[in-house]
């Protein structure tokens, strides 16, 4: 009965990473045509390339940013939306909408509103009260944290959803009991909610960190990288060695980001695994 689900497993991950590790050894390229066995220079390169390490700097920077902020958002919103306050359903509704959309739609959207052209909502916003424009994607200081924001706005509704279901699987005797010991509110968050919510602080973080290092499709729709590099990823940088032909940059590129994940994932799932058995 596994055997359907290993095959497929197999076929669209196994098998492609097995040949993108193989190819990540050579020098294939559409440049030429003799493909020869480099070993690990394609990774020297990676690692030891400008643009590489500025994309994994931005992939970090993205990733941790993003993740703390949706939570700081997402945590307080579920929690008031999990109590009994009027159109609670409405503003779940509400705050969970931007997470349907696609992302390129999402990115092309804000990159009008984000236009430092006449029509940019938010600098027309400015002029309108004396204030100068501001360059928000053409600016390398501004534009990695403009994609951020964006971001942030997208998902936090998503995280807000997972903390709500979360909320409903605790038991209100033990909010019962820590009324009964002299907890307040607050030392019944500590001990109680907390606790309790480190199944969804596990998705919501390390699926987080792991979207984050992916992020491309967000980049490419609204800066494409640029002003110069300033918001190049790991994967946007794979996404242009493979268009340039230097296949085996980009599958070294690949099985970098890919083995970063993995220990990231498996660091992060250690943790909870043991914040868990302690308050289990």
């Amino acid at each position: 009965m596994v055997a359907p689900a290993l095959i497929i497993f197999g076929v669209f991950f196994i098998i492609p990473v097995i040949r993108t590790a193989v190819l990540s050894l050579t020098d294939q390229s559409n440049h030429s045509r003799e493909v020869n066995f480099v070993g690990l220079e394609n990774y020297v390169e990676a690692l030891t390339s400008p643009q590489m390490l500025a994309g994994i700097q931005h992939s970090l920077t993205y990733a941790v940013v993003v993740v703390v902020l949706q939570n700081l958002i997402a945590l307080p919103m579920a929690l008031l939306l999990h109590s009994k306050i009027p159109f609670r359903g409405a503003f779940r509704t509400i705050f969970f909408g931007p997470a349907v959309l696609s992302v390129l739609v999402v990115g092309y959207l804000w990159s009008y509103i984000f236009s430092s052209n006449d029509f940019g909502l938010i600098n027309t916003v400015l002029r309108s009260i004396g204030l100068a424009n501001v360059n928000w994607l053409g600016d390398p200081n501004l534009a990695l944290g403009t994609i951020i924001v964006t971001q942030v706005w997208q998902w936090f509704g998503y995280q807000m959803v997972i903390y709500l279901a979360a909320l409903q699987t605790i038991n209100n005797d033990l909010y019962e009991a820590a009324a009964l010991d002299g907890a307040g509110r607050w030392k019944s968050f500590l001990t109680v909610t907390l606790p309790g919510l480190l199944p969804a602080f596990q998705i919501t973080i390390v699926t987080g960190l792991i979207a984050g290092l992916k992020v491309f499709d967000i980049v490419i729709s609204m800066t494409n990288g640029g002003p110069g590099y300033a918001t190049e990823t790991v994967l946007t940088l794979m996404y242009r060695k493979f268009s340039e032909g230097n296949y085996g940059v980009a599958a070294a590129f690949g099985i970098l980001f890919l083995i970063v994940s993995l220990l990231i994932g498996g660091l992060l799932l250690r943790v909870f695994r043991r914040l868990e058995a302690r308050y289990s």
